[in-house]
């Protein structure tokens, strides 16, 4: 794994980031490198993952500390795990098991008991209004489940299930070995029965003998209104069954916001921008914008109002997660110019010019040009 970058360096924080700064990071490029967004850019994708990759293992408490201490090595299964050591004897696994798991005939056996399923981690899109407004969605979900045929025994229905003659039922063997070190008696997992000190005769036909099955489910999961890109729901449960009876993992979906054509967000304030005639931005109006969901709000635009302006409406952003209070609606202003005026028009507008520049008229300019279209 020498070719892929420091997940520091990829999310772009220091070492001792915490996790609030790590996830701010990760939304910012998870946003930045999202392939809707950079569609033309072939690079983007991959970038996307890097990202994702990368925040998966640091927001990780337990992965962040493996990392740490033995960088990408840790999870490069090629190199046997934390630190890239092999399982071969003189590998450190070996060495730690000898000296410190199996010296005097101690050690454990592997996989005796009930352990806890691997967790999953998904990737659910939604649109910008399902973001804002929170939603229910169904996706499919392919994962590994106990076999309903055997109930996860791995043993055809009605067949026997017998003590695992080489290890007596233990799971476990016992060998003698000369190190450097000395010469250490080890304990290892049955290879006949692996470590489950039990032999199946004749295997379940639907599983072969694994207890296992992998099946598609659909998942329903409730998406919290105000969510953004980047977030991640967990489902308590809905991961990969566990082994020996143990519980299920978790199921993580990360969440990514499709771009909306008219409405962007900045946390929790929503930008837009409307079009307006030279006119109204000169006299002032009230119009009417299109919200989310269908809805409208009468916006009062200010006589006198510039190119660029921005008009604040309070309460009508984005919901704060989990909160009782909503984000701001900022709207830009675009001023549209006519590029065909009648002849009247034109003889207003050089009237409203003239006066404007004469010195000795009072008035001001709104109030001439009231005056002029008046």
């Amino acid at each position: 794994m020498a070719d892929k970058r420091d997940y520091y360096e990829v999310l772009g924080v220091s070492r001792d980031a915490t996790p609030d700064q790590m996830k701010k990071a990760y939304r910012q490029l998870a946003k930045k490198y999202h392939p809707d967004v950079n569609k033309d850019d072939k690079d983007a994708a991959d970038k996307f993952k890097e990202v994702a990759e990368a925040y998966e293992v640091l927001s990780d408490e337990q992965k962040r500390a493996t990392y740490d201490r033995f960088g990408h090595d840790a999870f490069d299964p090629t190199k046997g795990g934390a630190g890239g050591f092999g399982e071969g004897m003189g590998g450190f696994s070996d060495i730690f098991d000898l000296l410190f798991g199996a010296a005097g005939g101690g050690g454990q056996r592997r996989h005796s008991g009930p352990q806890r399923g691997s967790d999953r981690e998904v990737r659910l899109d939604i649109d910008f209004e399902e973001a804002v407004f929170g939603s229910e969605k169904d996706f499919d979900l392919q994962r590994v489940e106990k076999c309903g045929t055997c109930k996860g025994n791995g043993a055809e229905p009605g067949t026997p299930i017998k003590t695992c003659p080489q290890c007596k039922g233990s799971g476990q063997v016992r060998s003698a070995q000369s190190t450097p070190f000395g010469r250490f008696e080890t304990v290892k997992t049955c290879s006949r029965c692996q470590g489950e000190g039990k032999i199946i005769e004749k295997p379940c036909a639907t599983c072969k003998g694994t207890g296992k099955v992998r099946k598609k489910r659909t998942i329903n999961v409730k998406i919290p209104a105000g969510i953004d890109t980047g977030a991640r729901l967990r489902m308590s449960g809905e991961g990969e069954i566990g082994i020996n009876g143990g519980p299920s993992g978790d199921l993580y979906i990360v969440i990514v916001v499709r771009p909306h054509e008219r409405f962007h967000r900045d946390g929790y304030t929503l930008i837009t921008e409307t079009e307006i005639d030279f006119v109204q931005a000169s006299l002032g109006a009230e119009i009417e914008i299109p919200l989310l969901g269908g809805m409208s709000h009468k916006l009062e635009v200010p006589a006198g109002s510039q190119p660029g302006d921005v008009i604040t409406v309070k309460g009508k952003g984005i919901p704060h997660l989990h909160g009782q209070r909503s984000g701001d609606l900022k709207v830009y202003l675009k001023i549209k110019i006519p590029t065909k005026l009648t002849k009247r028009q034109k003889e207003l507008l050089m009237n409203f010019y003239n006066d404007n520049d004469n010195k000795e008229n009072k008035k001001g300019i709104i109030d001439k040009f009231k005056d002029a279209m008046g």
